[in-house]
This record gives C-alpha cells, sequence and structure tokens, in this order.
C-alpha cells in the first residue's frame, strides 16, 4: 500500500495533530510559568529559604517535564511532515513512517497522562505513610512489601526518597512506615495510590500452608515546604517525646529523640524517629503535619475526592483499591480501573506506573 499522491487527509499522528498539542498542553501558558520561575531564581536571595527554594526547583523541574518533550514533539511533526512527502514518491520509506508515527503518538499519549497532573500540589513531593492492618503477621510483612514497592518506583524514575518513620513488628515486617518521595509530580502520580492494598497469597507464617488474606492502608500527602501556606497553631499541637525503637543502628537512642504530634481540632497525629537529632525529628514532623493538613483543605476543594477519601477509613474486604495475587494465579488488579498486570513480582519491583497512568484518566473520566 501506498499513501496517495497529494492526499487532502493525514494520516493519524500526523503534525497537523501534534500543532493542536499546543493549545491541548497550554504551551504559551508553560512557557510563561517556565520564565516566571527562572526569574524568580535568579534573584539573589533566592536561596535564603532553602526548603521553599527546593519546592520551586520541583515545580521547574515538573513544568520542563511537559514543556521540553512537547518541544521535541512539535518539531518531530514537521520532520512527520516531510517523510510523508517523501514517501508518497518511494513506496519503500512506508515502514519508516509507520514507525515513526508509532513513536510519536506513544509520546503524545504519555504528556497526555501528565497534563493531567494539574491540582494544587500535583508538582509536590509525596508524603506516604504505610501501615498494616487486618491479618496479623501477615499484614505486617505485606506492608513491608508495598515500603519497598514505593522505594523501588522511586528509584525507577530518578526520584529520592527519605524515610521518615519505622515501626518494626517483633515477628516480620512492619507496623507502619512513613516516608518521602521526591521529584517531579510525585504527588500527583502517587495520590491515587491512597486506600487499602489486599494480597491474597500462601502464607509464609503459616505452618499448615494455608492462603492469607492480609491488608495495608496507605494514605499519601502533599510535602508542603512553605510554612506560610498551612498556618499550624501551636497551642492546637500536643508535642510527645519518646525514645526511638527499632531493630538497631539509627532507631535505637538513649535519650527521647523521637516526636509525635497530635493536631488537636482535627486529630491527626504524626511521628518522625529517624534522626538522633530532636530537633530536628520536630521539624519534620510540622512537615508531615502541614502536609496532612494542606490534603484535607485539598479534599474540602474537591468533594468527590473527598467522599473516596471518607472509605479509606474501611478495613476489610469490599474497601481495597486495589488486589495482589500470589494464589491460585499470579496477578495485580485495580478494583477502581479494573487495570490488570499479570506480572506480581514486576509490580512488587516497583513496576506500577501503569496504574498510576490507568488511575489518572479514569479519575478524568469519573468526575
Amino acid at each position: 500500500m501506498r499513501w496517495k499522491k497529494k492526499s487532502k487527509t493525514a494520516p493519524k499522528g500526523s503534525s497537523r495533530g501534534f500543532s493542536n498539542s499546543e493549545t491541548l498542553f497550554d504551551y504559551a501558558g508553560k512557557q510563561a510559568e517556565v520564565q516566571a520561575i527562572e526569574k524568580q531564581m535568579a534573584q539573589t536571595d533566592f536561596w535564603d529559604h532553602q526548603e521553599k527554594a527546593q519546592e520551586t526547583v520541583t515545580r521547574l523541574k515538573g513544568t520542563n517535564a511537559i514543556l521540553k518533550p512537547l518541544d521535541e514533539l512539535l518539531i518531530a511533526g514537521g520532520d512527520l511532515e516531510a517523510l510523508l512527502e517523501m514517501a508518497q514518491e518511494d513506496e519503500g520509506l512506508e515502514q519508516e513512517l509507520r514507525g515513526e508515527i508509532t513513536r510519536l503518538e506513544k509520546s503524545l499519549e504519555t504528556l497526555e497522562v501528565q497534563s493531567l497532573l494539574d491540582g494544587m500540589h500535583d508538582a509536590a513531593g509525596a508524603i506516604l505513610t504505610i501501615n498494616a492492618r487486618d491479618g496479623g503477621t501477615d499484614a505486617n510483612d505485606w506492608a513491608e512489601m508495598l515500603l519497598r514497592m514505593y522505594i523501588q518506583w522511586a528509584q525507577k524514575n530518578n526520584y529520592s526518597s527519605e524515610l521518615f518513620d519505622r515501626q518494626d513488628n517483633d515477628e516480620a515486617g512492619i507496623n507502619s512506615a512513613s516516608l518521602a518521595i521526591r521529584g517531579p509530580m510525585a504527588y500527583g502520580y502517587l495520590k491515587g495510590e491512597t486506600g487499602m492494598h489486599r494480597l491474597v497469597r500462601i502464607s509464609p507464617f503459616n505452618s499448615e500452608g494455608k492462603r492469607q488474606t492480609s491488608f495495608a492502608s496507605v494514605d499519601v500527602t502533599p510535602e508542603v515546604a512553605d510554612e506560610g501556606e498551612v498556618e499550624i497553631d501551636p497551642s492546637e499541637v500536643r508535642v510527645d517525646t519518646y525514645r526511638a525503637s527499632g531493630a538497631g543502628g539509627q532507631h535505637v537512642n538513649k535519650t527521647d529523640s523521637a516526636v509525635r504530634l497530635t493536631h488537636l481540632p482535627t486529630n491527626i497525629v504524626v511521628q518522625c524517629q529517624n534522626e538522633r537529632s530532636q530537633h530536628k525529628n520536630r521539624a519534620t514532623a510540622y512537615k508531615m503535619l502541614r502536609a496532612q493538613l494542606a490534603r484535607v483543605e485539598e479534599e474540602k476543594r474537591e468533594a468527590e475526592q473527598a467522599a473516596r477519601y471518607k472509605d479509606r477509613a474501611r478495613v476489610g474486604f469490599g474497601s481495597q483499591i486495589r488486589n495482589y495475587f500470589l494464589h491460585p494465579d499470579q496477578r495485580v488488579k485495580d478494583a477502581r480501573t479494573n487495570h490488570l498486570i499479570g506480572n506480581f513480582q514486576s509490580v512488587m519491583d516497583g513496576g506500577i506506573q501503569p496504574f498510576l497512568d490507568t488511575y489518572l484518566r479514569w479519575r478524568v473520566k469519573t468526575n
């Protein structure tokens, strides 16, 4: 088959469609945003406030993560027009043309997903809190498996991760853990992970080899660096200090370095014991509390999102957002989008990006 000479209709994925992408992705708006950020970063006092400056840098990286690939896509679209004209004259170029169209369509799909990350805090880092729920020791082990999964996802995407708090279980696994993942649009990608995660497998902790169902909850909040964005009245916070605990190493102290904060109006509780210094743990705990309160405000602005978050407190069958199976077969299926991956281990090794992308598209359709 040959493309018809002087065809009035360009093939799917031609530069005509890519030119329209300037409007779809608000190209001009993003260019203006980059220029404004770069102007802000050029000020002599920009780095005087490290956390706020880092948040600005992260926002710039997030915007460039869309803008630069879009620039490349628009240039490639122009080249595609020339290739189309050549293919009309040379049938041997048809395969090359189709391959280029397929490549550009995949790039466009990736950008379309990124364009959905337009929430107030989507560009921020993410703070994940993982808690073992129903299932005894299996649930503790499952919570630790999820912790590793998210750290692996961060590494695959060249994101950084920092463990804030880890409460080990006496027998195996963890009771809870909190960590920050930082990178372009980290919160935007991960916020859909909030909810109950269910594992079905033959229990390694059951001598009879019976099948066990266990649950772990994941809560994701934006990492808010600017104290002025979320104001906290110190009189509304109860501060408790205690000795850090764990399996050894930096988690064992002889002083009350660990800090727990309770926000009395909302009853939100956060804790940090990762640092030896009580001062550093207190600062991190306040950062975690600001993140929780920022998410509460975000929920108020998004009523439908808030309705889903209310369900996260439920524990047990029917409340999970994703099911992970090791028995009778190996698969992972999202309960909201029905997206299925048949390789359990690839998911546990951090291969969750298809779930994150599918959730973003599903969220737009359901809202």
